[in-house]
């Protein structure tokens, strides 16, 4: 039987999560922005609730393309709020439209949000060494810079620790535990 981290163990969506996703690097801007969506719709919530929702959520956001997320208007946020498949918070909703946006002035000032998003960790992704669930910080100095400077450009809804947890989905960091199977991969 596979060891894995311990926060995953609870449910079958959960472990497919972890054993095919988390901390694996992503270099795909559409993924990129599905992810910081995702990540701003949890705040607050459990990520299985998020992970439980997914599908609906690239349904209804237009597989996050953010050239049409950012061109949503009042009646297309009215229906989002009325559809019980996603997280009906309006500020949140509000954030994803008003991210895509921003998201597409760092696509046009970088070439990529990718190119923009990795130059945090020099293009590579920094491998932790965590020995407990209880090592794994909810923020750190890089989630901190990353925060300010993506606020500087206009986004909403990442704060230090919603960006830690943006930097372990995409794998900008790896905190798989040492005794889990996915720590050296």
């Amino acid at each position: 039987m596979k060891k894995r981290c311990g926060w995953c163990l609870s449910d079958p969506v959960y472990i497919a999560y972890h054993d095919r996703e988390w901390g694996v690097p992503v270099h795909e801007d559409r993924r990129l922005f599905e992810f910081l969506v995702l990540e701003g719709a949890q705040a607050g919530l459990s990520w299985l609730t998020v992970l439980k929702k997914r599908e609906h959520y690239r349904k209804v956001f237009d597989r996050f393309d953010p050239v049409k997320v950012a061109r949503y208007g009042p009646a297309k946020v009215r229906k989002l709020l009325a559809d019980a498949g996603i997280i009906r918070n309006r500020l949140k909703i509000a954030s994803a439209v008003e991210n895509a946006k921003a998201f597409l002035r760092v696509q046009n000032e970088f070439g990529s949000f990718d190119r923009y998003l990795w130059q945090f960790t020099g293009g590579k992704p920094l491998r932790c060494r965590r020995r407990s669930l209880k090592d794994i910080p909810v923020r750190t100095d890089l989630s901190d810079a990353l925060s300010r400077d993506l606020k500087r450009r206009g986004f909403r809804f990442v704060g230090p620790t919603i960006c830690y947890a943006f930097m372990q989905a995409v794998g900008l960091v790896n905190d798989h535990l040492t005794g889990c199977f996915r720590a050296r991969k």
